[in-house]
């Protein structure tokens, strides 16, 4: 009989993953996913403001959200339309993302299929209260120009705040993301990890 040897991907990362559309799943859901998540008082004024873009565009995939100014919170939640399975987690994703204050138009890029988001925390890398706040200097750089190279460069966006680090891009940058990140903390310099970056880009 003649087996078909399975072609062998050399680059996984190239790799196309064939997209998930609604007659994949022409059913919906049967049951309602539901996440909330608390925000600080500061951002309430400028989650008030974009909040209706936020609605209009989990709109488009079938998700439901509501901004509780009482209580402080921000809830999505899945409606009957809803065809695609992940689509509430990445929902969860941007709320979370909102809340620590990645401005909307970041946050929604979460919905896409090919971009992931990761909070990376800092605050137990370094024991000593100057030397975190010195290494984490060094990730932001003079006038913020390490940021904005490690942004160039994994493609990802960055928001380094308090104890966290937020990014949001593709995966594979994600990945590059955390790894300068934490190797910072560690004290290696990341303008090491950046000339890594350079040369594989090259």
């Amino acid at each position: 009989e003649d087996t078909e040897t399975p072609e062998v991907v050399e680059n996984a990362w190239s790799y196309k993953i064939p997209d998930f559309k609604p007659e994949d799943n022409p059913h919906g859901m049967i049951e309602e996913s539901k996440f909330a998540t608390l925000f600080p008082r500061y951002r309430e004024k400028y989650l008030r403001e974009c909040w209706s873009l936020v609605e209009a565009k989990l709109n488009e995939y079938h998700v439901k959200s509501e901004l509780d100014l009482v209580e402080g919170s921000m809830t999505v939640m899945t409606t009957r339309k809803c065809w695609d399975p992940y689509i509430i987690i990445k929902a969860r994703d941007v709320i979370k993302l909102l809340a620590r204050s990645v401005p909307y138009e970041q946050a929604v890029k979460v919905l896409e299929d090919d971009f992931g988001s990761d909070i990376i925390k800092i605050g137990n890398l370094v024991r000593n209260r100057e030397r975190f706040v010195k290494r984490r200097q060094r990730l932001i750089g003079p006038n913020g120009s390490t940021l904005k190279s490690i942004e160039l460069l994994t493609q990802s966006y960055v928001l380094v705040q308090g104890n966290t680090v937020a990014c949001i891009g593709p995966y594979q940058g994600l990945k590059q993301v955390r790894k300068i990140v934490v190797d910072t903390m560690n004290n290696i310099h990341p303008i090491y990890n950046i000339k890594t970056l350079m040369i594989k880009r090259e």
